[in-house]
């Protein structure tokens, strides 16, 4: 199978190019990334080498460059996207083109070229906040950031171009990804970064809103389940089981740091803060087989070691993004 994988250097793309690429000897995977500030191409090195494997520095709103590159591909998996919440508050522009029209470029040269799957990969915010119970995929979207309310009219078009051209999609919704290569705006690396630097961490509000943490690799492992097996125009929740608040996150991080709550500035609440995230992956553990299969106190003790191991990955990257603030 020849793969696209639009944003293939950010954190969740790399991981998933690299899993498939280093299981896989005959894999054949072509990266179309733009390399923001957040794609990184040195998170794709470890792979630079397989014979499969092609890098294209191209934007997805480009018609002609994705155009281009789509020719002679039987799938897309579909990761681009801004994704920074705090950006789309300051800022929802660059949200709608990358995430709205850069999407449906996509889905355009797609259907021009025969694409045979188009998985476009999601998130549980466009579902909005649940107070109790979980999330099922056909619960309806209530997005209440600039960033979500992007992603849900991406997957809206997704799921239009299914039933209005037969296209084969699928969507995939994830709760809060972490693990290594994780761009170090994004809650866990930036408190372990600043931990390790004796830097204070903010934390918004009291700290109550509540999300369900996913580890990278099981995500990747479900968006491969539904790439492969998924069905034609259906929605698939990717969860990872453990659900904490912002508060009880930042307690284990401080522990494993070795410090206390002084290191906490509570800082004003984000504008319209959702206060609580839950998905059921009954359908995608029914249907395809998925289960997270790295807990949570594992897999946060790894991402812990891993960024302690790599300051030269991350610390440049905190300094290229308070510049682009």
């Amino acid at each position: 199978m020849r793969i696209l994988v639009t944003g293939g250097a950010g954190f969740i793309g790399s991981q998933f190019v690299r899993s498939l690429l280093s299981q896989d000897p005959t894999a054949r995977i072509t990266v179309l990334d733009k390399l923001t500030y957040s794609g990184v191409e040195e998170n794709l090195a470890p792979v630079a080498d397989h014979p499969g494997y092609t890098f294209v520095r191209g934007d997805i709103c480009d018609v002609d460059a994705v155009d281009q590159v789509m020719a002679g591909h039987d799938a897309v998996v579909h990761f681009a996207a801004e994704s920074h919440v705090d950006r789309s508050i300051a800022g929802a522009g660059p949200f709608v083109m990358t995430n709205v029209v850069g999407t449906q470029v996509l889905l355009d040269a797609a259907r021009k070229h025969g694409v045979g799957r188009f998985v476009h990969v999601s998130t549980d915010e466009v579902y909005g906040s649940i107070s109790e119970g979980s999330w099922t995929e056909e619960w309806p979207l209530a997005p209440n950031s600039p960033y979500s309310a992007s992603k849900a009219s991406s997957d809206l078009l997704a799921l239009a171009y299914h039933r209005t051209h037969g296209m084969d999609v699928v969507v995939t919704r994830c709760s809060n990804n972490y693990g290594p290569y994780q761009f170090p705006e994004k809650v866990i690396p930036l408190f372990v970064s600043n931990l390790m630097d004796g830097k204070h961490v903010p934390l918004y509000g009291d700290g109550g809103n509540v999300r369900d943490w996913l580890h990278v690799s099981d995500h990747c492992r479900g968006i491969d389940l539904a790439l492969r097996k998924g069905r034609a125009g259906e929605v698939y929740n990717i969860g990872g089981g453990t659900e904490l608040t912002n508060k009880e996150l930042t307690g284990i991080l401080l522990d494993a740091a070795g410090v206390g709550w002084d290191m906490v500035d509570r800082v004003e609440d984000r504008k319209g803060h959702d206060l609580r995230y839950s998905i059921d992956i009954s359908k995608i553990s029914a249907e395809l087989g998925y289960a997270p299969q790295v807990t949570f106190a594992d897999g946060i003790k790894d991402t812990i070691a891993w960024y302690r191991e790599n300051r030269a990955w991350w610390e440049p990257l905190k300094v290229k993004a308070a510049q682009q603030s």
